[in-house]
């Protein structure tokens, strides 16, 4: 029997249709995002090498004949400098809290560090199953993969451990059936044609952001907001008008460029994605703005969507 319930292991006609929450957890950079991105099969979530590009929490639907699987992507946890980091491991606190099942995200080529056992610590205390998922396979051999899932069965009462390659695809399907598998009986969540809640705007806004933080400095992605101020559709053309916030002048001529350069590269790079996002073609003007000191400014923070 299947010990979670809904009749016999091995056969699938006998098992109640599950749905429910699910999310990656991780220190920055353990590969979240890029996981749900390949579960789901188009860009969702925003990836960057940058550490704590997700801001937004963004819901991805995985559809399946017996079960419906809903991602939240949420922030990486860490320690706050600003008024922005306090709000963002609030946000990250309130969803661990409510979601069924929790993938804690640890990159198979870094040792274990402080940051991960501060996080099994945390959520050792929640109602969520909590699943250990190795990520990044393919940039290790085999012997190295096996010390890393030893020490990470080692570093905390997981329900499963499941190495997995976001890149390679490799395992991602037997991640998502171990992830349903644990998911309580529901009916369907959201319909079969949804694959995220969140408006466009924000999706939009997510994609101009990613752009932006392509090739800048490391203190500029924590300093840098999107807000898109107007879409229009016309026909198959879709008009956006966006601002990119940063906190110095500085870092405005860091943005744009020599001759404005890097804005155009932005807005190419920005462009083509949010064209295969929206299945249309896409004018999209950029202005940069200052915003002092916005991460700390509580005014300000309302304004840009936090």
């Amino acid at each position: 029997m299947d010990p979670r319930g809904g009749g016999p292991a091995g056969d699938p006609a006998d098992r109640p249709y599950r749905a429910g929450f699910a999310c990656f957890v991780g220190r920055p950079n353990a590969g979240k995002s890029t996981l749900t991105n390949a579960i789901v099969g188009q860009k969702i979530a925003i990836t960057s090498n940058k550490p704590q590009t997700t801001r937004h929490i963004i819901r991805a639907v995985l559809h399946r004949p017996d079960s419906q699987l809903v991602l939240v992507d949420t922030p990486g946890l860490h320690r706050p400098r600003t008024l922005l980091g306090e709000r963002l491991n609030d946000l990250v606190r309130t969803t661990w809290s409510e979601v069924d099942v929790i993938g804690l995200c640890i990159p198979a080529d870094e040792p274990i560090g402080r940051g991960d056992r501060f996080i099994t610590g945390e959520l050792a205390e929640l109602k969520a199953t909590v699943l250990a998922v190795v990520t990044k396979t393919d940039l290790v051999d085999r012997k190295r993969l096996a010390e890393q899932l030893l020490a990470v069965s080692r570093l905390g009462d997981f329900a499963e451990v499941v190495p997995v390659s976001a890149v390679s695809g490799h395992q991602v399907d037997t991640l998502v059936d171990v992830m349903t598998t644990y998911l309580p009986p529901s009916p369907q969540l959201y319909p079969d044609d949804m694959l995220t809640d969140d408006p466009e705007q924000v999706l939009v806004a997510e994609l101009i952001r990613e752009a932006a933080l392509e090739g800048v400095r490391d203190e500029l992605p924590h300093s840098i907001a999107v807000v898109v101020e107007e879409m229009i559709a016309e026909g198959n053309l879709t008009k956006i008008y966006a601002d990119v916030y940063v906190e110095r002048s500085s870092q405005k001529a860091i943005v744009i460029g020599a001759r404005a350069s890097r804005l155009k590269d932005v807005g190419t790079r920005a462009r083509r994605q949010i064209e295969e996002l929206l299945g249309t073609r896409v004018y999209l003007d950029l202005h940069v703005r200052v915003a002092k000191d916005w991460q700390r400014d509580p005014k300000q923070l309302r304004k840009l969507g936090f």
